[in-house]
């Protein structure tokens, strides 16, 4: 078997004992991160402080919830709150998005794309996925609302065990674990309550750029391998999207970018941005 050597100790230096650790699982070929991956303390000081801003967003956004609110007044606020603080909204224009935020109602996966014609009824659930750029450093996260007072309580429970994935894959992180810990952990208890995992969509590094290495699966694929080596420095994205019904989904048509669930039964999901230290994940957005 061909090993694939990510990791590379450049020319004229000597390793490191942290470049021999991960040379010792690249020799047995296990998939390692590449050297750009792990990130310094500056670099991930500039994500915390995206992360910061992005967290203040949804915190504003968790005001303005409510029933007879338009999903469109939620990209409005998510553009006005990142720009006078002296951000970017990482979502807007990204491969074509037209919109600051995506919001995604009851049955939609994920990138539901805000709409004046969208209006939010009592007992709704929605993800609001914010993603920011603060002096080029990336953050991401999103956050389950109820909308008003109460909803089905079967959507309440869905909402509450999606979190939970979240919180146990996250807990599931060791320094020298791999992704498919994460995997695991999250499908263990999707299925355990009845739910089952979308496989589509992943979590991601995230940081220096929106989108880049490790993808972080959330359906676990005991055939699969362990996935990638998860070190010290490492900044990534969990977000598992956990449907009541059938996992598939499809994307619609008229827009190329809404994901919806085939039975259109409800999905719920939540994200944090994390940075992996020698003690665990430190998280990075709230």
């Amino acid at each position: 078997m061909k090993i694939k050597r990510n990791w590379v100790v450049p020319k004229g230096q000597t390793p490191t004992d942290f470049d021999k650790k991960i040379l010792g699982f690249q020799d047995k070929g296990f998939l390692v991160p590449k050297r750009r991956l792990v990130l310094n303390d500056e670099q991930i000081d500039g994500i915390r402080k995206s992360g910061v801003i992005n967290t203040g967003v949804l915190d504003e956004v968790a005001k303005i919830i409510r029933p007879g609110i338009s999903t469109e007044e939620i990209d409005k606020l998510v553009y006005q709150y990142t720009v006078d603080h002296g951000a970017i909204p990482a979502d807007l224009n990204y491969e074509g998005y037209p919109k600051s935020v995506c919001t995604s109602v009851n049955e939609v996966v994920c990138h539901g794309i805000p709409s004046e014609d969208e209006v939010l009824e009592e007992g709704d659930i929605i993800n609001v996925d914010v993603s920011t750029i603060l002096n080029g450093y990336f953050s991401d996260a999103s956050r389950m609302f109820i909308v008003g007072e109460k909803t089905d309580p079967q959507r309440e429970r869905l909402v509450k065990v999606a979190k939970e994935c979240l919180e146990l894959g996250a807990a599931a992180v060791k320094p020298w674990g791999f992704t498919q810990d994460i995997a695991k952990a999250i499908t263990k208890h999707a299925h355990d309550n009845g739910y089952t995992v979308v496989r589509e969509f992943a979590g991601h590094g995230v940081g220096l750029a929106f989108h880049e290495d490790p993808d972080i699966d959330h359906y676990y694929n005991p055939k699969g391998g362990p996935g990638m080596l998860l070190v010290p420095g490492m900044v990534f994205t969990i977000e598992p999207m956990i449907n009541m019904g059938t996992r598939k989904v499809f994307i619609d048509e008229d827009d190329d970018w809404t994901v919806v669930t085939e039975d259109e039964l409800p999905s719920a999901q939540w994200e944090h941005t994390y940075v992996l230290t020698e003690n665990g994940l430190e998280i990075l957005t709230y």
